[in-house]
């Protein structure tokens, strides 16, 4: 059996050790382990080596150098379970050492998935514009398991869901005044839908946000619409002009009696 010659600290990387042992060519590189498993196995020169010790020593090196990836991984912010393992499949470590890895994560409490969630939850809803749904989606992304979630997701009341959904749906709304109250309408429920708001919140947060116009703004929005429809069908006279600008005003929400005011000014201009 192989017998240790010389055990030396690695030079960049004071927690790693190189084992050496005596061969018949004279000294030769062996192996290296983590400080943690020279520890735990009690290496020294002098010390014989059988192949079954040697691969032990190995796997939980393996074990201890996933782990510290991990560690790593972890230090720039929480991490699910799911997206650890990912991380360390992507350094292509084996499944079974994974599995070690994120034991241990858990035994030394660097991993709660339920921890994890309920700050994720509390992060977006402080910092971002997602409503539920949406974050409800992105935790499920991770890995984490559909009960988790509904506990988590505890965390954004639907007070708090109401108030940031006004929010947005009145800087929505000022920034298309020039849509008619109708498609505003339509296009703020899809703008909050696609923010992950469900519809309970946003039939709350239309009844806030000011949609209806006033029928001289209105009139406004349909004046600006109207003109770049005069524009777009320049080229056109007579009825069929008057057919195109009234139907494009139509699609765009307005109203009949507001389409033949305008047309009606227009004719008398």
């Amino acid at each position: 059996m192989p017998v240790i010659s010389r055990i030396s600290v690695q030079k960049h990387n004071k927690e790693r050790y190189s084992v050496f042992i005596d061969s018949a060519k004279g000294e030769e590189y062996a192996f290296s382990v983590d400080e943690d498993v020279l520890i735990k196995y009690q290496l020294k020169k002098g010390m014989e080596l059988d192949d079954l010790s040697v691969t032990e020593m190995l796997y939980q090196d393996d074990i201890r150098k996933a782990y510290n990836l991990a560690i790593n991984y972890l230090a720039r912010r929480m991490r699910s379970e799911e997206e650890i393992r990912e991380h360390l499949r992507q350094k292509e470590v084996d499944e079974t050492v994974i599995q070690e890895a994120v034991h241990r994560l858990y035994e030394y409490k660097f991993l709660n998935d339920h921890e994890f969630a309920s700050a994720f939850v509390r992060t977006q809803m402080n910092s971002a514009d997602k409503g539920p749904e949406l974050i409800k989606a992105e935790l499920k992304k991770k890995g984490i398991k559909q009960q988790i979630i509904i506990e988590a997701i505890a965390e954004y009341p639907l007070e708090a869901q109401i108030e940031k959904a006004v929010y947005l749906g009145s800087k929505f709304a000022a920034k298309n005044s020039r849509d008619s109250s109708k498609i505003l309408k339509q296009k703020l429920e899809q703008h909050l839908l696609r923010k992950g708001y469900p519809f309970q919140v946003i039939n709350i947060a239309m009844e806030e946000i000011i949609v209806e116009k006033q029928e001289d703004l209105e009139m406004d929005a349909l004046k600006y619409q109207g003109d770049k429809l005069l524009k777009k069908h320049a080229n056109l006279t007579g009825s069929e002009f008057r057919r195109k600008i009234k139907q494009g005003l139509f699609n765009k929400g307005f109203s009949f009696d507001l389409i033949d005011k305008y047309l009606n000014s227009l004719e008398l201009e």
